[in-house]
């Protein structure tokens, strides 16, 4: 039976989001295709979540070891070249990550496998699969289609699927040790350090009051934080916010910040390129405000304001009073 891999991405014994988002894809493409989903699992011996990726997949080819207990691009693409060897995947996702974009490329040129990146969806056409891309900062979705081969890989944009879990599957766990002969590995892990700590948690935050480019000036951040401290809420923001200097990193939402999953997001003077959109998919309400009407927020936002943010944030500040 023809399958598709998904390539499981986790950190420190927790399953990373974008893996659920692959597994949602792959569920749904299995059932059109009549394919078996099949969740590929690199890690260390006995992980604890090894249970939550078998009740989505059809089986689970979990490679343990202790060299494997960590991320290493050059190993990862070893295994996967030899279990692509052996099972031929018609397609294998892959997740649009630092992780991801670290082996892609090379196994894309070792199994000679056409690789589409940056993908928003797949579709299967006519026996073959097309990827679906965002081009003009989101403006226009491209078609892209593969010259023909035996299999294909894809990487998946983080937030493009659901990572709820459908329908009924117990995956049939099959464990393997790390593969003999593998060439000498140039990399080696020496630690871990997560860059985005800091002195609050936004991802446990259950409403955030997030700015933007919108805020205009660092001096104008100060009584949206009061804002925030009212609501018992955080404050969070986007990438300009951060690369202005305007608030520490670990205050940022996005692909290259944190995915939040708050019971509201309040988004103030933010645009909302897909960047940052992929960072609120698990948010409850999305409540935007944005003087700008065909700002891309508004798209995603449950609730949309076209207004100064400053105006609302002194209203709401009133009310709190």
């Amino acid at each position: 039976m023809a399958e598709i891999f998904v390539v499981v991405e986790h950190r420190k014994g927790e399953v990373r989001e974008i893996t659920y988002q692959m597994l949602w894809k792959a569920h749904e493409l299995c059932q059109k295709l009549s394919y078996k989903l099949t969740a590929v699992l690199i890690g260390g011996k006995d992980e604890p979540f090894i249970n939550h990726i078998a009740e989505r997949a059809d089986s689970v080819i979990a490679v343990e070891g202790e060299e494997t207990k960590n991320f290493n691009g050059d190993l990862y693409k070893e295994i996967l070249f030899r279990l692509i060897q052996e099972k031929r995947p018609f397609l294998t996702l892959i997740g649009q990550t630092p992780w991801g974009m670290d082996f892609a490329p090379a196994l894309s040129i070792k199994t000679g496998y056409p690789v589409a990146t940056d993908c928003v969806d797949v579709l299967v056409e006519n026996g073959r699969p097309k990827a679906v891309r965002q081009v003009y900062s989101g403006k226009l979705f491209s078609r892209v289609s593969f010259k023909e081969a035996e299999g294909y890989l894809v990487t998946i944009r983080s937030g493009a699927f659901p990572s709820d879990k459908v329908g009924e599957r117990k995956a049939e766990v099959i464990k393997e040790g790390i593969p003999a002969g593998l060439p000498e590995m140039k990399k080696q892990f020496m630690a871990f350090e997560d860059t985005g700590a800091g002195a609050v948690d936004i991802t446990q935050a259950e409403l955030l009051v997030s700015i933007g480019r919108g805020v205009g000036e660092a001096e104008n951040i100060s009584p949206v934080k009061e804002l925030a401290d009212r609501m018992k809420g955080m404050l969070s923001c986007s990438r300009p916010v951060v690369d202005k200097n305007w608030l520490p990193k670990y205050h940022q939402v996005g692909t290259s910040g944190k995915s939040v999953k708050p019971k509201v997001y309040l988004a103030l003077g933010i645009s909302g390129a897909f960047q940052h959109v992929a960072g609120i998919t698990g948010a409850g309400t999305v409540i935007a405000v944005n003087k700008d009407k065909k700002a891309p927020i508004f798209r995603v936002a449950d609730y949309g304001v076209v207004e100064d943010l400053f105006k609302i944030v002194e209203a709401l500040k009133a009310k709190l009073a």
